[in-house]
């Protein structure tokens, strides 16, 4: 996401401005800038990335169907990824590299939770993964079209909404380790899954202000390796609504069965 457009730690406020008082700014030649397709490129490139790793995490539950013998590889995935993803979002030149191993590590949670989560509930993997390429498109011709416009108003509600909700988890964390937990909020009750609803919500819409900031990119005339890096913003989005979908789906397969 954008400029002070954006939510998405990847994709914030004073980046463009930063790269302008930089090396990388004034003149740059043509065919060293950022281009919408090979934003469009890199995505699917991260898009492969993440799916091999999680093909293989999956293919490993699926030999044995014991959680442990996946354990490993969301514990690396998950704290990995997110060491990549603060490297990448402080050195964005680096994202050439960096992005692609955060795609790779983000595919073994992805992997492993879809595993556990299909086995409990057949089905809902791919379920998660339509809906989620299914938002994406739909949000993108949503903001192509003009139906949905990035104004100011629009930008600093998704962030305050996002961030809302990002310290919200974070206080659910630090509480669970006292022993508190959001019973009605983490289960298949109504109030959970208007949550899971809302949260869904509110990330889908984050990839609105992702279109916008590559857009800006784009016609700001930004180096090459900010391809890799608005690519890099749209998985961290993608994978964010991915989770929440499948959680979303977890509870309301959880009520029917009860």
């Amino acid at each position: 996401m954008p400029l002070i457009k954006s939510s998405n730690p990847a994709l914030g406020q004073n980046t463009f401005q930063n790269l302008a008082n930089s090396q990388y700014g004034g003149a740059i030649d043509a065919s060293a800038r950022m281009t919408l397709s090979g934003t469009v490129n890199k995505t699917a490139l991260l898009l492969l990335c993440a799916l091999a790793t999680a093909i293989w995490t999956w293919d490993s539950f699926l030999q044995t169907h014991n959680p442990a013998d996946i354990a490993g590889r969301l514990m690396i995935g998950a704290f990995g990824g997110l060491i990549f993803a603060l490297v990448t979002s402080f050195k964005k030149e680096w994202a050439p590299v960096t992005a692609p191993i955060y795609a790779a590590l983000e595919g073994l949670v992805l992997g492993g939770i879809s595993a556990l989560l299909d086995h409990r509930y057949p089905g809902i993997a791919i379920q998660a993964v339509a809906l989620t390429f299914g938002t994406l498109f739909v949000m993108l011709f949503l903001y192509r079209t003009g139906i949905i416009k990035v104004t100011r108003k629009f930008m600093i509600g998704v962030i305050a909404a996002t961030g809302g909700i990002f310290l919200f988890y974070m206080a659910q964390m630090l509480l669970g380790f006292f022993g508190i937990q959001f019973i009605s909020i983490n289960s298949g009750s109504p109030i959970g899954i208007l949550f899971s609803l809302l949260v869904v919500g509110i990330a889908a819409l984050n990839l609105v202000l992702d279109f916008d900031f590559i857009e800006q990119g784009v016609s700001f005339g930004a180096p090459k390796f900010m391809e890799w890096y608005g690519a890099f913003g749209i998985m961290v989005t993608l994978v964010w609504l991915y989770i929440e979908i499948l959680n979303l789906l977890s509870k309301m397969n959880s009520r029917r069965s009860n």
